[in-house]
């Protein structure tokens, strides 16, 4: 018998941000919902834009421009909210995510992926797994449970109740 080499090859939601790619694993990714009316809730990180009805759910929601230090702007036909589904200790909790567009669901193997750069990266570096290439770009693949913070994530929890 010989041995086999598995290597495990998973499917990512790509979106754009201020012109550049993003990754998210699709086991993680519950749903992509057209951008509506967000109602702002007071005392909570600038990062959280508010909340959204979503069948009968309070689901917050975060710029994931100014999450991850970019600069804010105005909202096009093609920006979206995807949900995501993150760990917060032994539960996990559902957000959305603004995204300037939704790009495509991709293939990439685990192989591909590429350790994020530590010098010149603009985005902490705790948030990516890695970098893969597809096509001429390079993609930045989000660990989404990663995103925000513990305290964060508990800020969150608690608008939710």
């Amino acid at each position: 018998m010989l041995d086999e080499v598995k290597t495990e090859i998973n499917s990512y939601l790509s979106f754009s941000l201020d012109g550049e790619y993003f990754a998210a694993n699709v086991a993680k990714v519950l749903e992509i919902l057209e951008l509506v009316k967000i109602t702002k809730v007071p005392q909570v990180p600038d990062f959280m834009q508010g909340v959204i009805n979503l069948r009968g759910q309070v689901l917050p929601v975060i710029d994931t421009r100014l999450k991850f230090g970019l600069p804010p702007s105005e909202s096009s036909r093609d920006t979206c909210i995807v949900v995501i589904e993150m760990q917060l200790a032994d539960e996990l909790i559902n957000v959305g995510i603004l995204v300037d567009a939704v790009e495509a669901v991709l293939e990439i193997n685990d192989g591909d992926i590429m350790p994020p750069p530590s010098l010149g990266n603009q985005y902490r570096s705790e948030f990516l797994t890695g970098m893969a290439r597809h096509n001429d770009e390079f993609l930045m693949v989000l660990n989404v449970d990663k995103i925000l913070t513990f305290d964060e994530k508990k800020v969150i929890k608690e608008h939710l109740n």
